[in-house]
């Protein structure tokens, strides 16, 4: 197929009827039969790539989203629904198609698709592509996971998190393709609703972010970048969001700076909407907005996924005003109250009951942040807590680590990102006393590309927090992990430099967790 790219971003009005033109003539075509090859695209629909996610025994979500212009409204496509057809096969050159189907590009769901093929053979490897018309988009791979309860000798999975586009390029996205995991992990700020810091690359807007169109163009805009694009055409992802998917250190219904409540709900349920949209997950099939959810990988891991920002109370010991100054405060009394908490009752529960039903080797728990206090003294001496994360919600933290307590799991490992920075922490049962039992190994990612870190504060705080291995928050970089019955390995891989899209990249340290030992151990790189 010939494709005539479009010059910039604002596509001409002829080419734009021309198009209206042929999308009408798909509305009016009839069935799907008939309209294999009948469509000439002016431009490739597929501009966004493929990808895969939430993967299960026998199969996963698939998603693609047809535009033109990925910066104007609707990118660029009349309000009409476009068939598409999507096509799963054993090899990439698809000889051997074994599932094939057709979905509608809807006009209000930003023409996203979205299908669920199931019936695959569990831990085998397949191939996925989408067509429209002549159109027919990249392929993507993905691997379904070991059958439940099937024993499995080793996995690997990708932690990432904090992907800020200006702040630098995507080349760990690079890297990670290359490296083909079965998953990757990302755990929130897969895009950034606002600029600060050093600009190296710029959005597609400066205007701030408030409504539907304007988040679905930042999605757009992220995803047209290559490395991005090829992470996510290697292997399933199993995404959750944050606070910059909607704004900076939300909290449920409320805004940190003030903004209305009435105004700021509206702007978060167009947000979740974006996300969902874009994101390759079962909630754009289920509909709603619950993102909690939980993952089998055969007898050797159940993956336990956590929203921490949907159900949180707001963050203690702060004003919620237009000068919010950040959530760096000393302590309060409010901090320490019980009834508060970050995850909210339904999920608390659920959480709960998960682990406490939980018959696999490693229990794993994919979550926003750091768990492990974290406390800082300020130029003047005064000790401070970060009370955005679990440090604002002690009661929440307590609960969750004396139920891993109270359940024995030897192998309760904990992924979190938001910091920028790598974070190796052991997680106690009580922190106020030095004897407490560890419960479980913490391991949080620096970000892909976010950089608002200080080391020299970093290295000064270590001597308040002795539970805390190892922190770093000088490299970007991710996680690459690798876990059998015997030992889970974890690489905190670094990039050489941010700025540089062919950036290398090395393995900042390794650690191990051994099978009934809490917590991690240094082991060569």
């Amino acid at each position: 197929m010939t494709l005539t790219r479009l010059d910039g971003h604002d596509p001409s009005r002829r080419r734009w009827l021309h198009g209206a033109m042929a999308l009408a003539s798909l509305a009016a075509t009839g069935p799907f039969a008939r309209l294999a090859g009948s469509t000439h695209w002016l431009d490739d629909p597929f501009r966004l790539g493929v990808a895969s996610g939430d993967p299960s025994a026998d199969g996963a979500v698939l998603w693609t989203r047809l535009l033109i212009d990925p910066h104007v409204p609707d990118g660029g496509l009349p309000p009409l629904a476009v068939p598409v057809r999507w096509e799963v096969a054993e090899d990439e050159r698809f000889f051997r198609v074994v599932q094939t189907g057709d979905a509608l590009a809807r006009p209000e769901r930003a023409h996203a698709v979205h299908v669920a093929p199931a019936g695959l053979e569990p831990d085998r490897e397949y191939h996925y592509r989408f067509l429209c018309g002549e159109a027919v988009s990249r392929t993507g791979r993905f691997r379904t996971l070991p059958a439940p309860g099937l024993r499995v000798d080793s996995f690997r999975f990708a932690v990432a998190s904090c992907q800020h586009y200006e702040h630098g390029w995507f080349a760990a996205h690079r890297h990670i393709a290359a490296n083909a995991p079965s998953l990757v992990l990302h755990l929130g700020d897969y895009i950034y609703e606002g600029s600060f810091g050093e600009r190296l690359r710029r959005h597609e807007s400066d205007a701030p972010l408030a409504t539907l169109d304007g988040y679905r163009a930042r999605y757009a805009h992220y995803k047209l970048d290559p490395d991005l694009q090829a992470a996510h055409a290697a292997c399933a992802w199993v995404p959750i969001w944050d606070d910059h998917e909607v704004a900076n250190d939300y909290a449920g219904d409320l805004a940190i700076d003030g903004e209305d409540p009435a105004l700021f709900h509206a702007r978060r349920l167009a947000t979740y909407r974006a996300w969902i949209e874009h994101m390759p997950v079962r909630a754009a099939l289920a509909g709603g907005t619950r993102i909690f959810r939980r993952l089998a990988i055969g007898s050797l891991a159940d993956l336990h996924l956590l929203d921490d920002r949907q159900y949180r109370d707001p963050q203690p010991c702060i004003t919620r005003d237009r000068v919010y100054a950040g959530n760096i405060t000393p302590d309060c009394p409010g901090r320490g109250d019980p009834t508060r908490s970050l995850l909210g009752a339904a999920q608390q529960e659920w959480l709960e009951a998960g682990l406490a039903a939980s018959a696999a080797r490693w229990n794993l728990i994919g979550q926003q942040t750091l768990i492990a206090p974290f406390y800082t003294r300020g130029d003047d001496g005064a000790v401070s807590v970060w009370s955005d994360a679990w440090d604002g919600y002690p009661a929440s933290r307590e609960r969750l680590l004396r139920h891993l307590d109270g359940l024995r799991l030897p192998n309760a490992v904990t992924f979190g990102g938001d910091v920028h920075a790598f974070h190796v922490t052991d997680l106690k049962a009580d922190y106020a006393a030095d004897d407490a039992p560890l419960v479980a190994t913490e391991f949080v990612t620096s970000s892909l590309t976010t950089d608002d870190g200080d080391p020299a504060a970093l290295a000064r705080d270590l001597a308040l927090n002795p539970h805390v291995r190892y922190a770093d928050c000088s490299h970007r970089g991710w996680l690459d992990v690798t876990f059998a019955p015997e030992r889970l390995d974890v690489r905190l891989m670094a990039l050489a430099d941010v700025r540089d899209p062919e950036s290398v990249a090395r393995t900042l340290r390794a650690y191990a967790v051994e099978d009934g030992v809490c917590g991690a151990q240094l082991a060569a790189g």
